[in-house]
């Protein structure tokens, strides 16, 4: 029989107690919660997660009935430099908050939530490729001065919780050379423009690539224009990454 490490039942042990002291609350109802969860089953459940039809470029769900793919009136005369974005959730207030707890409230223990969330994406077929091949898990960057201030990356966080349930690594292969303004207030013609050249491939990303990759999954909390994550999947495929995939939490 394996033999569990002290210092893990010390953990656990640590953890029951807190519960006892501190029990864990439901992040949106306040219930009181089993240890490592942040969601009651009842919120987990309300937040809509994207089904069919959705944009098979963009994610951006549609409400009529419409047989195989499509792609919606915006993403009809664009090229994205990414193979397709798969959000998990649809936009929801509620899963906003949870989003915006966990990047400006700094509620670190959310982002286990919202990356197990991120990781039913998964079970879209077009992402079997990325499970088979071992695709790396790739954040979108921050700033450094931005992750001074906020002291950790949102998307990073999210990662590491996806890498949990689905075993891909995470590779922080993408820094952010500048500062960009604010993007909440542009047009998406603005936004490009805001982000064209802001990302450049890290040591680390170089060192993977040398192993001449299949591919990449590009991972960030919310999807609005894609623009972002265009510019992040333009310079990942000019460096020598074939394919590259969005997975987000919510659908902007």
């Amino acid at each position: 029989m394996r033999r569990v490490p002290e210092h893990s039942r010390w953990k656990r042990a640590a953890a029951r107690v807190l519960d006892l002291l501190y029990p864990p609350l439901c992040a949106l109802c306040g219930v009181n919660l089993s240890h490592g969860r942040a969601l009651c089953d009842g919120c987990d459940e309300a937040l809509p997660r994207l089904a069919e039809p959705f944009c098979a470029a963009c994610g951006e769900a549609f409400p009529g009935v419409i047989d195989g793919p499509f792609a919606c009136p915006n993403c009809q005369d664009l090229k994205y430099s990414f193979d397709f974005a798969r959000p998990a959730t649809v936009r929801d207030e509620q899963t906003l908050e949870l989003i915006h707890r966990l990047k400006y409230g700094r509620e670190i223990h959310l982002a286990g939530e919202l990356g197990r969330i991120a990781s039913e994406a998964f079970a879209d077929p077009r992402l079997a490729v990325a499970l088979d091949g071992a695709w790396p898990l790739v954040p979108v960057p921050l700033h450094r001065k931005r992750l001074r201030h906020r002291h950790f990356n949102q998307a990073a966080e999210i990662s590491r919780a996806l890498s949990m349930r689905t075993g891909l690594p995470v590779l922080a292969a993408l820094r952010r050379t500048r500062q960009t303004e604010t993007q909440t207030v542009l047009s998406r013609k603005q936004r490009m423009e805001n982000l064209r050249g802001a990302f450049e491939v890290s040591r680390r990303g170089h060192r993977w690539i040398a192993a001449a990759p299949a591919g990449a999954v590009l991972v960030d909390d919310v999807l609005t224009t894609g623009s972002t994550v265009n510019e992040c999947a333009k310079t990942l495929r000019r460096a020598g990454f074939r394919s590259v995939c969005v997975i987000t939490v919510m659908r902007g």
